[in-house]
């Protein structure tokens, strides 16, 4: 179902927001990014969540995980640090639970952010949500920098992440997007061997490595020392590294870090995203989306947009 009020305001100011990523047409670039919107629920008592392009479910792993230890959330200056450790029901519970109750106020294709401690794991969980009706596009999480033995050590060899693109692409039949650590090297590196594994799509980045520490107690704020860094402060490295990656690879990318408005979205889109995940705006305004998507097309006439597809990538360098 599509957001009559929505397309009303787009059709009122004659600018078309849709993009298409991997065969999937979405009416707007925006999407909450995995983490920061759980399984949709919460957030649909303040707003219509159909008028979203989609979003990105919390993170899922094979057995339900409490996650870390307390405090796993530390404030920074133009961001935050969370160590929350992939909290989550598990897939049987998100399959038999979480989707079904999900289809009462979203319909429209879903993101299913699925991590894991091993690549039989990782092919395990995907080749689950595969089959679920509602998914349109699986996000492979090879990054988190939030738990121990797994995630970001897949996410930060390019060996690694190939090997588990391979694995869970094998066993899938929908859209496979791998999401990439920041905390690395050669991000290009990476991203072209997930591409070379099959990888439909990338999106990029996950959360940068950080710490705070508490100097009246003289120790770390959160149990688990440090933690993934996320909010504004990291949009620059988020933009660049976005850039980079879609250069030097064909598939499509999905940019996230740090973004917070409208004009966020089209830089990110220019330096070569497809749609753009909002990530810790969630957490400090629950209408961030919302408010994002209903700036863009006063946004877009400003800048003498038409269409928010024609500005993909539109940014090759610098002069």
């Amino acid at each position: 179902m599509v957001n009559s009020q929505f397309i009303i305001h787009n059709s009122q100011s004659n600018r078309n927001t849709s993009v298409i990523l991997s065969g999937l047409r979405l009416d707007n670039p925006v999407i909450p990014a995995s983490g920061t919107f759980g399984y949709g629920r919460e957030f649909s008592d303040f707003y219509d969540l159909d008028m979203l392009g989609s979003f990105s479910f919390k993170g899922t792993t094979r057995e339900p995980r409490f996650g870390n230890p307390t405090p796993r959330i530390a404030e920074c200056r133009e961001g935050m640090i969370n160590a929350v450790g992939l909290q989550n029901p598990g897939i049987d519970h998100v399959i038999a639970e979480e989707l079904p109750r999900l289809r009462e106020f979203f319909r429209k294709p879903v993101i299913a952010n699925i991590s894991g401690f091993s690549v039989e794991e990782y092919a395990y969980c995907c080749e689950r949500i595969d089959k679920e009706e509602q998914v349109g596009l699986i996000e492979v999480n090879v990054s988190c920098p939030n738990v121990r033995h797994g995630g970001m050590s897949f996410g930060t060899s390019p060996e690694a992440a190939a090997e588990v693109t391979r694995a869970v692409k094998a066993v899938t039949t929908k859209p496979v997007y791998i999401k990439l650590s920041p905390n690395v090297t050669d991000i290009v590196a990476i991203a072209r061997a997930c591409e070379e594994a099959g990888a439909d799509g990338l999106c990029l980045i996950n959360t940068l490595l950080g710490m705070r520490i508490d100097i009246e107690r003289r120790r770390p704020v959160i149990a688990n020392t440090m933690g993934g860094f996320s909010g504004p402060a990291v949009f620059p490295v988020a933009v660049r590294m976005v850039w980079q990656v879609a250069r030097a690879c064909r598939v499509p990318v999905i940019g996230c870090g740090g973004v917070s408005t409208a004009r966020d979205v089209i830089e990110m889109m220019m330096a070569g995203a497809t749609a753009v995940e909002v990530g810790a705006a969630n957490l400090v305004d629950p209408y961030a989306c919302k408010k994002i998507i209903e700036a863009l097309p006063a946004e877009m006439e400003r800048l003498g947009i038409e269409r928010l597809s024609d500005i993909i990538g539109i940014v090759q360098s610098g002069n």
